[in-house]
């Protein structure tokens, strides 16, 4: 870091001169996989009829159909199916993981969802998650729920899943999970249920693409989302924008930048979470997880900044994660402040790396992404 701020930096992908690239697949979470085969064990469980394909919804409300890889009965009034996951063309450690529900009746109406064998179990905090229960994320739950839930009908019956990875603690080694305090497994994740190559060129390519588009139309401003969650926030924060001007840019928010400056985008607006704010805070305009870490040490000096507690900076210094260094803030009422400091550095990178030739915004959300938790630029922010 300088006197100037932190250094800004975007790595370069590697590119091939004259040659139009090919598109890549997209391919489908673990929450997405683990959804579908929850669907084949209850119906199998219900209707007594193995099942070679299952039909799932997506948060989108988009239907999708999965092969079956394996389905049988263990014991009566006891299923079990495997799905395997097709992550596509990302890279992606869990590619080929066999995707495993086990489902059997229950005595009290409703789902009890447990981790099986190499389903990590949450360890450390920061990661809206119980403590001691399986790194299954919300939306992942919401979809094994709803998967169930059309087969079996859970107002009146009881129904236990059990989801499981047969060898995701070996896959788990080469996650950063026993870090952040997921232990013994994988994480069953996803927020879309569909998984985009985030981490190639031709992603990187889509999002310039979509500046280039709103700034054909005549768009004035952009604003840059981190995520499906976001961008819909973001549409409901700023309804008198188009939906051209929303971009779900994922990791390239350098790009998207420089495209705006190019074609003559004066304002930009990014909204996020805190952990992708953290990076750009930084000066990490790539912001891709295997590219590029949080810095909590960053989050520490904001919470000095702000006038925090010399203990409570040394806490977010050690957060283990940036949800853990926000949900410590909340709890110390620094989080209006410090969410407020952390989106003018935000606003200052995004500014010095435009050369100042647009007018920036951000936005930090709570993790539901439509709460505005703190802002700073002004303008087309609420």
């Amino acid at each position: 870091m300088t006197s100037e701020g932190p250094e800004l930096r975007e790595p370069d992908l590697p590119r091939t001169a004259k040659v139009r690239p090919k598109a890549l697949r997209t391919g489908w979470t673990t929450g997405t996989c683990a959804s579908a085969a929850a669907r084949a064990a209850a119906l199998h469980l219900a209707t007594g009829e193995p099942q070679s394909w299952v039909e799932v919804g997506l948060p989108s409300g988009r239907r999708v159909t999965f092969a079956v890889e394996r389905a049988e009965e263990l014991r009566p009034g006891r299923t079990e199916a495997v799905v395997v996951k097709d992550a596509g063309d990302d890279p992606d450690v869990t590619h080929g993981a066999q995707l495993t529900a086990t489902v059997s009746w229950s005595a009290a109406p409703g789902i009890v969802l447990h981790g099986g064998v190499g389903v990590g179990v949450v360890t450390r905090p920061g990661l809206g998650l119980e403590l001691g229960g399986p790194a299954i994320n919300p939306v992942p739950r919401k979809m094994i729920t709803q998967a169930v839930a059309e087969v079996v009908d859970l107002s009146s019956r009881g129904v236990d899943v059990t989801i499981s990875v047969p060898d995701g603690e070996q896959r788990a080694r080469k996650t950063t999970n026993a870090k952040l305090g997921i232990l013994g497994g994988i994480s069953i994740l996803g927020t879309t249920g569909i998984v985009r190559p985030f981490s190639t060129a031709s992603w990187r390519a889509s999002v310039e693409q979509a500046v280039a588009v709103a700034a054909a139309q005549g768009e004035q401003a952009v604003v840059l989302c981190t995520g499906g969650r976001t961008e819909r926030g973001a549409m409901a924060l700023m309804p008198q924008l188009p939906s051209v001007c929303f971009i779900e840019v994922g990791d390239f928010t350098g790009a998207a930048l420089r495209r705006a400056v190019e074609h003559g985008v004066g304002r930009v607006v990014f909204v996020g979470m805190v952990g992708k704010l953290t990076k750009l805070a930084s000066g990490v305009l790539m912001t891709h997880y295997t590219r590029s870490k949080v810095d909590t040490t960053v989050l520490a000096d904001i919470t000095r900044a702000v006038g925090g507690p010399a203990s409570v900076a040394d806490e977010v210094a050690g957060a283990n994660t940036a949800r853990h260094a926000y949900e410590l803030w909340e709890a110390a009422g620094l989080l209006p402040t410090a969410g407020l400091e952390l989106c003018r550095r935000v606003v200052d990178v995004m500014e010095r790396f435009t050369d100042h030739r647009v007018t920036a915004e951000a936005a930090m959300v709570d993790f539901t992404g439509g709460t505005v938790v703190a802002s700073a630029g002004g303008g087309l922010l609420p």
